[in-house]
C-alpha cells in the first residue's frame, strides 16, 4: 500500500516554472508506475506524464512535452515534475498515482489502474 504526498505548487506568472514532489510512504516504489494527472475546473482529468520505475521509461501528454520533465529519485521514494513554460492553461489540480506493475507506454487520461492516489496541490498559472 501506498500514501502519496504531493507538494510544490502554486501561483505562478506564465512563463514561470514549478517543481512538484509526490513522496511515496509506503513500499519502493522499483515495481510501480508512478503517474501525475491534472483535473481543471469543469475539465475531465487529464494524464500528463508518467515513469516507470522498472524501467525508468518516461511519457508525456502532447500537452506538456518539451515543457515538463518527469524524474524519480531513487534514495527516498519520491518523484518530480519539473514544469517549464507555464501557460494559463496548465491551472490545474495535479495529483500523482501509483501502478503496480503497470505500463508507462503511453499515459493514461482515465487514471485506470492506478491505486493509490495523493490529495493533489493546486498549480495556478496567472498574470
Amino acid at each position: 500500500q501506498q500514501q502519496l504526498r504531493e507538494s510544490g505548487g502554486g501561483l505562478v506568472q506564465p512563463g514561470g516554472s514549478l517543481r512538484l514532489s509526490c513522496a511515496a510512504s509506503g513500499s519502493s516504489l522499483d515495481y510501480y508506475v508512478i503517474g501525475w494527472f491534472r483535473q481543471a475546473p469543469g475539465k475531465e482529468r487529464e494524464g500528463v506524464s508518467c515513469i516507470s520505475g522498472i524501467d525508468g521509461m518516461t511519457n508525456y501528454a502532447d500537452s506538456v512535452a518539451g515543457r515538463f520533465t518527469i524524474s524519480r529519485e531513487k534514495s527516498e521514494p519520491t518523484v518530480y515534475l519539473q514544469m517549464n513554460s507555464l501557460k494559463p492553461e496548465d491551472t490545474a489540480i495535479y495529483y500523482c498515482a501509483t501502478d503496480l506493475f503497470g505500463s508507462c507506454n503511453e499515459v493514461s487520461n482515465s487514471g485506470n489502474g492506478y491505486d493509490f492516489w495523493g490529495q493533489g496541490t493546486q498549480v495556478t498559472v496567472s498574470s
